[in-house]
């Protein structure tokens, strides 16, 4: 992994000094130093950027003609009593683009009578308008359909509902095709100049327009405020990954104000009674941006990925039926921990398959497995991709065939992908006939360091059965017997657009900063920045030669107590800056992960609202360059083996172990506490003077019997001083004494040891002293390593974890 630090430009003295009037407890050099290197070097554009009331946004009407379109086709509908149908997707923009029409146009239409949603299942549907979905619309009587967040290149299945009577509004912002469709009207960004204000508008932004110019055309008929809908646009918004500039900034930092207000009210008393809930279940509180891309978006998104059908969250996101909303709420927390599970369960195995992989001979990871669930490969992917740095392509290949789709869609395309949105699966190709008896692969593929992953795709078109995306995302299908074509056909285009160069993983730091900066006021100097997202990233702080103490890891539990195969990581940071620890967390990750010793780390400063503290969140870490610990010998480690260290003792900085340990785990164990204790480690066991196994065995049915006889208790800390052997070595002795009839009960911290009429075989009674006295033999032989294993194999192997 290479790190990277940007370049920390010194701002004028003026415009630090500007910054400094909106971190009034700070002095506001790091936050000018982010907001200059950002592209934010003025007065104007600084007012702009922090304080929403003086920006300026644009009208819905900017969209010119097509707009006028689909307000008049939509008063002709209202007039003449048409029954309208709302076309959304299963991602967190979906779903709120989905909601924002439901609520907006729903103060124009009755609700469930002229106006109904349809939402694609993600496990048996594409994104998008498909023929079979058409067709049940018409049955139902529907005579205008208005997409959001997609449709802008389904032309096939437009002239199909055409066909049907169906004209469709067109609301989306992904790529659009040649030439315009034949809707009624297509309101889409990529129609404006790249520096308009709207042009980055997500889908859930784009229904918003829509909703603002009909309100603005009907100003009487509305009998709630536009402005309710914010919250839900802030969600998508940022759930979305599109960049927050312009419009998207104005209408995110007005969502998130919408949000943090309802939050605060009793639960009976608010709008969106299933977004509180959903916050109260992800213990965040709404005033974040972090709160929706680590909160709300991935639950929202979780339900799709899991059940398929993401239809209810809808009625989540819009009811005001509070207990209907806590069932819903539970339902998808409970979606997104079995979401979690999973993608740590398939993280675990492609890391595994990883192992076969000759990286250095791969610039492009495509790696297949039967059994994994279509849902997370992309979250999975994305993981990959990051630490590899290079494009990475998982496939699912339990997928028979696939139902839903439309025949023939051209070519679609989306914004960023993260955990807040999936790619398209778009285009069809005539190239690879699908029968039932030849199976297809089904996957998601992320990419890295600039490589156009939608290309790359796209230039295997005749071995893909589907595929669509962008540079950064691409969902596709392929027979599985094309896998070994495909994967050697992309590996070597990329081999020769990249001219033999091998991609490096890397990650940027914004700003170096120690522990003491750490706490309320960075983080209220940095929050200046927010909401930050594509174009306005959370700034990365890089902390170096610090260390970690008091680590520990746990699963994280669902909302019924079960546990979850997802780990978090708890610690506390510490430098010579100050005297003072901070806390920290590190997601999907493990206690022994952190290096021993000093160490460099990445991180992001946050909020947590359900602990009320400021703490970090760990992005990378790595041993300290000038950590004492990465030279061959350590002046923190001593060896005293077989010496005489008696006037030494009194040394208070040293940790003295004479108990020569059986596993490096334990002397791992002993050395982090020294690092937690800023002590060093005095090794000082001696040779050891070992029984025989078989001695140490008849001594401890010696002991049984005499308990057994005369009704005493003893300890296991009794047990293993008198036989001198370990836990795990004592517990196979313990099993092997009940094939000789003792039993043994726990009463609080003691063992009763009676004795009965034996039951077993012979044969099981000989096995298990056999285990017992093997045990024994490889304890021994351990020791006996330690006792003369050379210190330089210590210090290594202590700083290998």
């Amino acid at each position: 992994m290479q790190w990277t630090l940007a370049a920390t430009e010194q701002p004028p003295e003026w415009f630090i000094q500007a910054v400094k009037n909106y971190t009034p407890a700070s002095s506001g050099l790091y936050a000018a130093q982010l907001l200059w290197q950002r592209g934010i070097q003025d007065k104007s554009q600084l007012e702009g950027f922090v304080n929403y009331k003086t920006y300026q946004p644009a009208s819905p009407f900017e969209f010119g003609e097509e707009m006028h379109l689909a307000v008049a086709r939509l008063q002709q509908a209202r007039n003449a009593g048409e029954k309208i149908a709302i076309w959304g997707d299963f991602d967190a923009d979906g779903i709120t683009s989905t909601s924002v029409l439901w609520d907006g146009l729903g103060q124009f239409f009755v609700q469930n009578i002229q106006l109904s949603y349809y939402i694609p299942n993600r496990l048996k549907e594409s994104h998008g308008l498909n023929d079979s979905g058409i067709d049940n619309l018409a049955k139902q009587g529907i005579t205008l359909i208005v997409t959001c967040d997609t449709g802008s290149t389904n032309i096939d299945e437009i002239i199909y509902a055409q066909k049907l009577g169906i004209d469709v509004i067109v609301t989306d912002h992904h790529t659009l095709p040649a030439e315009r469709p034949p809707v009624s009207a297509i309101i889409n960004p990529r129609n404006l100049p790249n520096e308009h204000p709207l042009f980055n508008l997500s889908g859930v932004a784009v229904a918003y327009k829509l909703v603002e110019a009909l309100y603005q055309t009907l100003p009487d008929i509305p009998k709630h405020p536009l402005e309710d809908l914010l919250d839900l646009v802030a969600v998508g918004l940022i759930a979305d990954l599109v960049q927050l500039s312009g419009d998207c900034r104005y209408l995110a930092q007005l969502g998130i104000q919408r949000l943090q207000e309802d939050f605060k009210q009793p639960p009976t008393a608010r709008r969106r009674p299933g977004v509180g809930r959903l916050l109260e279940l992800c213990q965040k509180s709404g005033d974040r941006p972090t709160d929706i891309s680590f909160g709300l978006g991935p639950r929202i998104n979780a339900v799709s990925r899991i059940q398929g059908d993401a239809s209810f969250c809808v009625e989540l996101l819009t009811s005001r039926d509070v207990k209907r909303c806590n069932e819903l709420a539970e339902d998808t927390e409970l979606a997104n921990a079995r979401r979690k599970s999973l993608q740590k369960d398939v993280q675990t195995q492609v890391a595994h398959k990883l192992t076969q992989l000759d990286l250095s001979t791969t610039s492009a990871i495509v790696i297949a497995d039967a059994q994994w669930p279509v849902g997370v490969l992309g979250l999975v992917a994305g993981q990959v991709a990051q630490e590899t740095g290079r494009p990475t392509i998982l496939l699912s290949t339990e997928v028979a065939e696939e139902q839903g789709s439309s025949t023939s869609t051209a070519l679609s395309a989306q914004g960023a992908v993260g955990e807040g949105e999936d790619e398209e699966m778009g285009k069809k190709t005539p190239h690879t006939p699908h029968t039932p008896s030849s199976p297809l692969a089904r996957g998601s593929a992320r990419s890295v360091n600039s490589v156009d992953l939608y290309q790359l795709v796209k230039d295997q078109a005749h071995l893909l059965h589907r595929f669509g995306g962008h540079p950064f995302a691409a969902g596709l299908s392929m027979l599985v017997e094309n896998i070994p074509l495909f994967t050697e056909a992309i590996n070597q285009r990329l081999r020769q657009s990249l001219g033999g160069k091998m991609l490096t993983p890397t990650v940027q730091a914004d700003i170096a900063v120690t522990v003491a900066d750490l706490g309320k006021d960075l983080f209220l100097e940095l929050k200046v920045l927010e909401p930050c997202g594509m174009g306005n990233p959370v700034p990365k702080l890089l902390i170096q030669n610090c260390w970690f103490e008091n680590a520990w890891h746990r699963n994280q539990q669902d909302s019924q107590g079960k546990k979850v195969q997802y780990i978090k990581t708890d610690f506390d940071i510490r430098d010579d800056s100050s005297r003072n620890a901070f806390p920290g967390i590190w997601w999907g990750h493990y206690k022994d992960e952190l290096p021993i010793g000093r160490c460099d780390c990445i991180a992001e400063l946050d909020y947590n609202t359900f602990k009320k503290r400021y703490e970090i969140r760990l992005i990378a870490v790595r041993p300290s360059a000038n950590s004492l610990l990465t030279t061959q010998h350590s002046e923190l480690i001593f060896d005293w083996r077989n010496q005489e260290h008696s006037e030494l003792k009194t040394q208070n900085s040293t940790l003295i172990i004479e108990e020569c340990p059986n596993s490096w785990d334990d002397l791992r164990a002993w050395w982090k506490r020294c690092v937690y204790n800023h002590q060093q480690l005095a090794i000082a066991w001696t040779k050891p003077h070992q029984q025989p196994p078989n001695q140490i065995w008849l001594t401890l049915v010696g002991i049984a019997k005499y308990l057994s006889r005369t009704n005493q208790l003893v300890t296991r800390v009794q047990l293993l001083d008198k036989l001198g052997i370990g836990d795990q070595t004592l517990l196979m002795g313990i099993r092997a004494l009940k094939y000789l009839g003792f039993t043994l009960q726990r009463q609080d911290n003691y063992l009763r040891i009676s004795q009965e009429p034996e039951n077993a075989s012979q044969t099981q009674a000989d096995a298990a002293v056999a285990k017992f006295l093997a045990a024994v033999r490889e304890e021994q032989f351990q020791r006996e390593y330690f006792a003369e294993v050379p210190l330089s194999t210590i210090v290594a192997m202590v700083n290998s974890q």
